[in-house]
């Protein structure tokens, strides 16, 4: 069998962040307002730290509006909550995002229902949820790693996925449910397997798309795959490297790579795969809210 093509994440994630980048200078022109982003950072977890440096970064490259608000990990609840009341009354913020996982003390779910509907780039927010599983994505904002993950399925299959079988392994509310549901409404034939479902690898190898997102590291083996599959790989797990040393680690998927890609058609890397996706669409998110905030009517979807 061939090797399977690499789908680059790191190319189409430039591609995307460009054509916002345009898209908010049109936007600059025809009202005068940038895009505002605010990124809410609880606390002084190392990698949270970097996603939301890296976010404020790439807002900044976008020719965004970007607010960082960096807060204690004593914060209290009330604090926060106030903080994000604030955001929620600031014209010149159209997108909010609070960084999780949130200190213990703190009620994560009531943080998320208090984000405007509007401004809820991260797409968590119950009526975000709601729109999507309605199938409603003209008022919906999608979660950001499945609405990229889409986005490299289309850069790859094409414009229309109707009529293929997608397995989507894992169900959280974060990825797997609504990748599910975007699938859906791309008329794929789709089921959400999990650590229950019963004959998980007969039910892997009958699709022509399979979305991993188990948090297991290379859970997923290469005979899983049925060939020619398209294998998204959203994990990015940390495991021991000791051809570098006994401290050393390296990145993993939820997919053993190199077992897959003698299978697979196409498939993503990690590192360099569906990570560089969550950021750029991020910056699509807002810029999405800040049109609909500003009532200017929409440009053509991304995905």
């Amino acid at each position: 069998m061939s090797q399977a093509t690499l789908i680059d994440g790191k190319a189409v994630a430039a591609s995307v962040r460009a054509e916002i980048t345009a898209r908010a200078a049109r936007l600059l022109t025809e009202t005068g307002r940038q895009p505002g982003l605010a990124v809410v950072l609880v606390g002084e977890d190392p990698a949270s730290q970097v996603y939301v440096r890296n976010k404020d970064k790439a807002a900044a490259a976008c020719g965004f509006h970007s607010v960082k608000h960096t807060l204690p990990a004593d914060t209290s609840e009330t604090d926060l909550l106030a903080l994000v009341e604030t955001l929620n009354a600031d014209d010149a913020i159209h997108g909010i995002l609070v960084q999780l996982p949130l200190p213990r003390h703190i009620d994560e779910s009531k943080v998320l229902r208090l984000i405007r509907p509007e401004k809820d780039v991260d797409g968590f927010h119950p009526v975000n949820v709601g729109l999507l599983s309605i199938g409603d994505r003209e008022r919906a904002l999608v979660p950001c790693t499945p609405a990229g993950s889409l986005v490299l399925l289309k850069r790859t299959l094409g414009s229309s996925l109707a009529g293929l079988d997608a397995v989507v392994i894992g169900r959280s509310n974060i990825v797997g449910k609504p990748m599910a549901q975007l699938l859906l409404s791309e008329s794929c034939t789709v089921t959400v397997a999990h650590s229950r479902t019963k004959d998980l690898i007969d039910v892997v190898r009958r699709a022509d798309i399979v979305v991993a997102a188990v948090g297991r590291p290379e859970m997923v083996r290469g005979d899983w795959i049925k060939p020619g599959a398209t294998v998204i790989d959203v994990g990015i797990n940390r495991v021991p490297d000791l051809t570098r040393g006994a401290d050393a680690t390296r990145l993993v998927g939820d997919v053993a790579f190199a077992e897959a890609a003698v299978h697979a058609g196409a498939i993503t890397p990690v590192p360099g795969g569906v990570g560089p996706m969550t950021i750029a669409m991020l910056m699509a998110n807002t810029l999405t809210a800040a049109r609909r905030l500003l009532n200017v009517p929409a440009e053509p979807d991304l995905f």
